[in-house]
């Protein structure tokens, strides 16, 4: 599995798809993040980043997973379900590949938002979770890439329309009444923008949601491979 993880990031590397992402990443945090918060309420505002960076960064890590998981050829991808010691084994290294990709991604727009979190003197507990809320969102926006690769939308101008169309859509669903069916970006960045505290004593419920959101994708995504093998 480490071996299949390694050889997905290699390839995206070696192709320099990666460069896409990290030039957005490297805009936002230069054109946007790297002002930073300041008055009285600069520690307040310093939390809000971290739920506004986890919207922001959500169809970016879509868009991320999405080029990493087309990078391989299909015909190197079918030898490698062929080598593979289990059928699943291929899937789930691509999508360990493509979240650690995201991860990284999400260290870098985070690095200068976590210092000056830390430099206003956010609470800690609201700095930890909006880490850990990030770290979260970074899942659903890899199986949302996923469910826009090639493996599933073979046309790349079809997948491209899916992956914008599919963010816009989880958008919208979170603000109305099916908004349990959705990614609840509206309601982490409400809770954060209500204060440190709302947004910590409103964690739980995030995480949650994102956790089961991201398990009934995730299983109808290994489903929906699964039967393309």
């Amino acid at each position: 599995m480490i071996a299949l993880v390694l050889f997905h990031v290699a390839g995206y590397l070696r192709s320099l798809r990666v460069l896409q992402p990290l030039i957005v990443v490297a805009l936002l945090v230069a054109l946007v993040l790297a002002q930073g918060p300041s008055g009285p309420d600069a520690g307040e505002l310093a939390v809000r980043t971290f739920a506004d960076v986890a919207a922001i960064m959500f169809p970016v890590w879509a868009w991320a997973a999405r080029a990493l998981l087309d990078t391989q050829p299909d015909e190197q991808r079918a030898l490698t379900a062929i080598a593979a010691c289990r059928p699943s084994a291929p899937t789930w290294a691509g999508l360990l590949a493509a979240y650690g990709v995201n991860v990284s991604l999400g260290v870098v727009a985070l690095a200068i938002p976590l210092i000056q979190a830390l430099q206003a003197g956010s609470p800690g507990r609201a700095v930890l979770a909006g880490c850990a809320l990030n770290l979260l969102v970074a899942v659903p926006g890899t199986l949302l890439g996923a469910w826009t690769s090639r493996i599933i939308i073979p046309d790349p101008g079809i997948s491209l329309l899916a992956l914008l169309g599919g963010a816009t859509a989880l958008l919208l669903l979170g603000m109305g009444r099916l908004s349990w069916l959705s990614v609840p970006m509206i309601d982490w960045m409400r809770a954060a923008h209500d204060g440190p505290n709302v947004f910590v004593s409103h964690f739980p419920t995030t995480a949650l949601h994102l956790l089961i959101w991201s398990a009934a994708v995730g299983t109808a995504y290994f489903f929906t491979t699964h039967q393309t093998h």
